[in-house]
Formats: structure tokens, sequence, C-alpha cells
């Protein structure tokens, strides 16, 4: 994915020394390096677990993107969208507050969820 999340960790002052010491041995490159591989194997390491997962309850990996179109059409036709999303999940800012609730079944995000804060708000109680 293109875009990408700061996270904030808090840690033991040994282990960043630890750390520190493996940059400067040139083992990483920086504390971010060390950071993310570790978090890339741990990744690697469950990737059957987060596969079954995603398949038990029919999630998407990656980005996922609704606009004003789309959700006019689904409406239209009497359908629901219970989005579950490993990743991103984008509402355009085209898309009302009233279309939403009146399209979104329930929604569960393991990443990010960009929206208006107008429609957050709308579909607060049914994002879980």
């Amino acid at each position: 994915m293109a875009d990408s999340e700061k996270i904030t960790i808090n840690m033991s002052v040994v282990d960043l020394g630890k750390i520190d010491l493996l940059v400067e041995e040139g083992f990483y490159s920086n504390r971010t390096d060390f950071i993310r591989t570790g978090i890339r194997n741990q990744l690697d390491k469950h990737s059957d677990e987060v596969k079954e997962t995603v398949t038990r309850k029919t999630m998407v990996i990656g980005a996922v993107t609704y606009g004003r179109k789309s959700l006019e059409k689904r409406r239209a036709a009497g359908e629901k969208v219970s989005a579950w999303v490993v990743g991103s999940l984008i509402i355009g800012n085209d898309v009302p507050a009233e279309l939403a609730l009146d399209t979104f079944e329930s929604i569960k995000v393991y990443g990010v969820l960009k929206a208006s804060d107008k429609v957050k708000n709308a579909l607060a109680d049914r994002i879980l």
C-alpha cells in the first residue's frame, strides 16, 4: 500500500539500547528498519492465521473505496454493505451521511478508516 500510518510504541531503555547496538553494528540501517523488520517477520510467521481469518470472516485485504455513485447503486438495488477490511476503508468525501446510513450495515477495519467526520459520526453505532 502506498500510504503508511505512524505508530508509537513504548519499550524499555534496555531493549532500545539493544536496537541501537544492532544499528551501530550495521545489522539495520536505523531503529525504524529494525522495527519494520520485526513486524514483517511476525506477520509472515502468522500469515496462515491471517488468511484463515480473512476467509472465515469474508474480509478484504488492501484498500477498499466506496464513493457516492457505487453506494447510490447499492441503495437503489436494496443492498446493504458489511465492510470488513484489513488495510484501509475509504468512504469518499462525496458520500453524505444519509447515504452512508442507508447502505452500510456494519464496518470493521483492521487498519485505517477514512471518511468525513459526519459520516463517521452517523455510522458510529455500526463501526465494530
